[in-house]
């Protein structure tokens, strides 16, 4: 459409209610309403279909394609890619990187696509508006959706005209929502109860991964832990005693062994008995807690042993000690599960079960 107008603000009113109106008659009367001139509106392309219409076509549709393949290959990588962790440089290394790749040449196809549609394809308007305030009539309410339309159906016609924009449209946009839906439907397919040991409510300090056997408290370098080697008021960071227990292969198992006063003591252990999940599992006047926030799964590790509260750096969440580690400022909702301990024979510390609850952030089955 090639359109070019000077018409007066003051012209002669038009009825929009008058159906002989097309849409862009009533555009127009919109126009000059608002005291909007409209110099010029017309194609960016002499005739239709010409070889310059036809080059920008190709253009943009390339742009939705690769969008498109762009999409394919996220889902490809997120449904196909390994991804579980392993120890050297291996191509689970690239999952991360391969989707944030992916995802982002699909996402910036598509602005790209947007743009050269606008700027390329759409018709050509200059127009000249004169501000004014007040609030709106009822028909220039009818005038302004008669406008939205009237522009849908300029791209509307655009896009069935041309058979190629129209499926690569089609072929660009549909994997986007795939992607969307993917990491919400991805976590679903994963069964988190299959097996005897389920990975999300298994740790590094489950017997199972000790061939049966209780499992040691130990530090970072593998050196088991005695009582007496943790100061009254003080803590330690602990790891399960198995092979790469201080390792990324276990990144669910830090806990923080804390040594409590004795009349402190005496009140986490009321609290504990009390509660049918921890009863039994302190050992004298020392308690552990996991060190994982079960807000974001940041390590909350500061440790006020005047106040006894844990503190979580990250959010600034904080969980009393004497109380189950039960959050009482911050965004953590629920508790940080306490490990039953126990000492061995030959005197180390020991887990005499895993975690009863599990660790780490909420997740979908949890309120």
């Amino acid at each position: 459409m090639t359109t070019t107008h000077h018409d007066a603000p003051d012209a002669k009113p038009v009825d929009v209610n008058d159906p002989k109106l097309s849409r862009f008659d009533v555009v127009k009367e919109g126009l000059r309403r608002d005291e909007i001139e409209l110099i010029t509106y017309e194609s960016q392309f002499q005739g239709t279909n010409s070889k310059a219409e036809k080059r920008v076509v190709r253009n943009i549709a390339l742009l939705f394609i690769i969008a498109g393949l762009a999409a394919f290959a996220f889902l490809g990588f997120y449904i196909f890619w390994p991804w579980q962790f392993e120890l050297g440089n291996t191509t689970s290394d690239y999952f991360t990187p391969l989707l944030g790749i992916s995802l982002a040449i699909s996402l910036f196809a598509i602005g790209f696509a947007i743009l050269a549609w606008a700027k390329k394809l759409l018709p050509h308007e200059v127009s000249i508006q004169a501000r004014h305030d007040g609030a709106s009539p009822t028909d220039e309410q009818k005038i302004t959706g008669q406008t939205m339309i009237f522009v849908g159906d300029e791209l509307n016609q655009g896009v069935q005209r041309r058979p190629l924009l129209k499926g690569a449209i089609g072929f660009g946009l549909a994997p986007i929502g795939l992607v969307a839906a993917a990491p919400l439907i991805g976590g679903l397919i994963e069964n988190p109860h299959k097996g005897e040991h389920p990975d999300l409510f298994t740790t590094g300090f489950s017997a199972a991964k000790n061939g049966g056997n209780l499992v040691r408290l130990t530090r970072d370098d593998g050196t088991p832990i005695r009582p007496e080697d943790v100061s009254t008021g003080g803590q330690m960071t602990v790891f399960p005693g198995i092979p790469h227990g201080a390792t990324n292969e276990y990144a669910d198992s830090p806990t923080l062994l804390i040594h409590l006063r004795a009349d402190d003591a005496a009140e986490t252990r009321r609290n504990a008995d009390a509660d049918r999940r921890n009863q039994g599992s302190m050992w004298g006047n020392y308690v552990a807690y996991s060190k994982i926030c079960t807000h974001a799964g940041c390590p909350a590790s500061l440790y006020e042993q005047q106040t006894n509260r844990l503190l979580c750096p990250c959010h600034q969440s904080q969980f009393l000690i004497t109380r189950n580690a039960q959050p009482i400022f911050g965004p953590a909702t629920r508790r940080l599960p306490m490990l039953p301990l126990g000492v061995d024979e030959e005197g180390y510390f020991v887990a005499t079960s895993d975690y009863k609850d599990t660790v780490g952030p909420d997740f979908w089955e949890r309120p």
